[in-house]
């Protein structure tokens, strides 16, 4: 059988995450524990895919580590490895550990491959290197000072790796919905912070978009732009935002840029009943080019109605959900039905719900333990529970992060960085 008509597997690494893609196209979550391996848990994923085909697999991984090619038999082992860049690392089964791949060119003997010299390795000139963590401050900072240096924390090492997660760009534009049936939960919260903390890291070119038929406050809690402008006038002008000669910043007249926290808003009416601003699958669809266009991330304030046209758009636009509830058990339990629900809908529906974040705010001073039990019945139902510390500056007003205390960045800094490793 040829390389070509191999069954082909996909895997993208972020640290110990993964997501493998089958030769059918499903996408698969891998999540590696401390001691384990994730490059070899994806070997092994592919030789059980070697297994049921009947046939070595290829697998093409792209990752924090570089970009590697490789042929994986049901056994697991590696048989080759026909374009690992120069330089990276190979995913490497324990069958092959310690061992070197023979390889020749074709009409080549294996006398006179074994005759000829090998050239010396070098290093090469010009390095990849990650981003280092910033200086430390407090009692670390204090001694690294006086001449003795202390590693950062591990709370550090979290923080440095989360910012880097949603600091990052991918090829195309990614979507997250914030959704939940209940209205009061904090969707239009969660909408902003996450969206801030992807601008404020990843350079901008982050849209929150208000998805909303029935009274969308997003408008109300963000900064108001140079123009009155919302999705209803945006709708009209789509085509010619699509058009070959339209300009990056044409797009400025119909958002609401955030002037500290460097993302743009797009805004329903919230002085308009549903009937005067329903938009259809084909609306919806065309306003989603305009904005794939535009923007690097789209994060999706939703409503409540999860019938409507605009809903059921969002969700199979959408790469990831995040589920915001607060520490009450009403609010709780709607945001478990609506699992259930997508659970029951589609295979796709079905994938983003067991891989959906669920984020348990803590809207009252008191109530710490009823957060804890909430974020504690969601653990095994979904691929990640956040939960957000009670802080006054998220109850009412201007949504802006430079108003949050610590903890609470923190916090939404986590969320950010679940939701950017499910991209």
């Amino acid at each position: 059988m040829s390389l070509d008509t191999r069954p082909r597997t996909y895997a993208t690494i972020t640290g110990t995450i993964a997501t493998f893609t089958t030769p059918d196209g499903r996408a698969e979550p891998i999540a590696a524990a401390d001691e384990e391996d994730i490059r070899q848990m994806i070997v092994l994923r592919a030789a059980a895919e070697a297994r049921r085909s009947g046939t070595p697999v290829e697998l093409i991984t792209t990752g924090d580590r570089g970009d590697h090619h490789l042929l994986v038999a049901a056994d697991g082992a590696i048989v080759a490895a026909p374009t690992t860049p120069t330089g990276s690392e190979d995913v490497t089964a324990p069958s092959q550990q310690g061992k070197e791949v023979s390889e020749q060119a074709p009409g080549q003997s294996s006398s006179q491959s074994s005759s000829a010299p090998e050239p010396r390795p070098r290093a090469s000139f010009i390095t990849s290197r990650n981003p280092t963590l910033q200086s430390q401050g407090g009692w670390r900072g204090i001694l690294a000072l006086l001449g003795i240096p202390i590693g950062p924390s591990r709370a550090a090492v979290d923080r440095a790796e989360n910012e880097r997660v949603v600091s990052q760009q991918w090829a195309g534009c990614r979507t997250i919905a914030v959704v939940n049936g209940k209205g009061g939960v904090g969707k239009t919260m969660t909408t902003a912070m996450i969206s801030a903390v992807f601008a404020r890291y990843g350079g901008g070119n982050v849209l929150a978009w208000d998805n909303n038929d029935t009274r969308g406050t997003l408008g109300w809690r963000t900064e108001q732009g140079r123009y009155d402008t919302t999705i209803r006038d945006l709708l009209p002008a789509a085509t010619g935002l699509l058009a070959p000669t339209a300009s990056v910043s044409d797009i400025t007249r119909f958002v609401h840029h955030q002037t500290i926290d460097r993302y743009d808003v797009l805004r329903s009416n919230p002085e308009l009943l549903a009937t005067d601003q329903r938009i259809a699958r084909a609306e919806f669809d065309l306003l989603m080019q305009v904005a794939a266009r535009y923007y690097r991330v789209v994060i999706f304030d939703s409503g409540n109605d999860e019938s409507a046209d605009r809903w059921l758009r969002m969700i199979d636009s959408s790469y990831q959900l995040v589920i915001p509830t607060i520490s009450a058990a009403e609010s709780a339990e709607s945001a478990a039905l609506l699992l259930d629900a997508l659970r029951h809908r589609d295979d796709r529906s079905r994938y983003l719900a067991d891989n959906a974040v669920v984020v348990v705010t803590q809207a009252e001073s008191r109530g710490a333990a009823a957060g804890t039990a909430i974020a504690n019945g969601f653990a095994d139902q979904v691929r990640i529970v956040e939960r957000i510390p009670f802080d006054p500056a998220l109850k009412s007003g201007p949504l802006r992060l430079d108003d949050l205390r610590p903890a609470t960045r923190d916090a939404w800094l986590r969320v950010a960085a679940a939701a950017a490793r499910g991209l």
